[in-house]
């Protein structure tokens, strides 16, 4: 089967500055894949690319089979596009909005009111038909924003950073929209900075300076961490604790994580031995310090720091 998206040694310069650099991946039918990255890594410009808003500077894209740059209209009426910012008329209904979307998206009028229900029914919004969006929480106008984004029922579907600023009850159940349009076949490309959101996605692709560093499913990816060790350690004072073992032999990585510290090692027990030898000196008190398994924020801390010190 034809992939849904293919990417082709991607490039998009602005001037002098390369935000995109080579990127080349594949998305089949059907998958949940999750475009990871810190912000400016390039993964807005490289979705404006495959939406057909900015043509590339080299290399090829298509989306659903239709070429980005040669085709960039038949690429937009075949794809779905919801942003963080949702898109929506405040001052329309939920109805409204759904009426104006499927015009705009030039649903066949005889398909209008299927698509209207099924979306309603979807988005859990039935009985909120005549409610003004400006009074919507903002989980229920992240369902409305998919729905209108979905009218046309288009193969390919983008999600930018859907869920910012939402609630984790919202995004659980956006996540399960997002599961049910997958199993129906359609493909869904989602960036977001969320790490246990990123767990849903069925492979995942982590951009850093406009590359891709790392490609897999989340276990895959997780699984690379394991030749080295990882081990939690919290002190009240976790950034004095930083300094103190960040360079002591055998200690590979230290990163803030929540309220303590993830210490990547070569070898757990000389490594805690190490640790607590080294913070005694200093007199700070351990309250944790055990090995654990990795989180995909793991792995991304440490293949970005990894690409940092390359570039050092």
């Amino acid at each position: 089967m034809t992939p849904a998206v293919v990417i082709d040694n991607l490039v998009k310069k602005f001037g002098d500055f390369v935000a995109v650099d080579h990127v080349s991946l594949k998305v089949p039918v059907g998958e949940v894949f999750g475009f990871l990255g810190p912000n400016g890594a390039g993964k807005s410009t490289t979705i404006r690319m495959l939406c057909g808003l900015l043509e590339p500077t080299s290399g090829s894209a298509s989306v659903a089979g239709f070429d980005v740059a040669k085709d960039p209209e038949k690429v937009r009426r075949n794809l779905g596009y919801m942003s963080q910012k949702f898109s929506l008329y405040n001052d329309l209904t939920v109805e409204q909005n759904i009426d104006f979307f499927t015009g705009m998206y030039g649903v066949p009028r005889e398909l209008r009111a299927e698509r209207k229900e099924y979306v309603l029914r979807m988005a859990g919004l039935t009985e909120r038909t005549g409610d003004l969006t400006a009074t919507l929480s903002g989980g229920w106008k992240q369902r409305l924003a998919l729905g209108c984004a979905i009218l046309h029922d288009p193969p390919v579907i983008f999600l930018d950073e859907p869920t910012s600023g939402v609630d984790p009850i919202a995004r659980a159940a956006f996540w399960e929209l997002i599961a049910d349009l997958s199993r129906t076949g359609h493909t869904v490309f989602v960036t977001t900075h969320y790490m246990d959101e990123a767990e849903y996605c069925h492979r995942l692709a982590l951009m850093y300076a406009g590359k891709v560093i790392a490609l897999g499913a989340p276990d895959e990816l997780k699984a690379g961490l394991t030749e080295h060790k990882l081990l939690r350690l919290d002190t009240l004072s976790p950034l004095d604790t930083m300094r103190a073992i960040e360079h002591e032999p055998g200690i590979l990585e230290v990163a803030v994580f929540g309220s303590g510290l993830h210490v990547v090692v070569d070898e757990v027990e000389e490594a805690i031995s190490r640790i607590k030898a080294r913070l005694a000196a200093e007199s700070i008190a351990i309250s944790r310090l055990e090995a654990i398994s990795p989180s995909l924020e793991d792995v991304f801390v440490a293949l970005i720091e990894a690409e940092e010190r390359k570039a050092a």
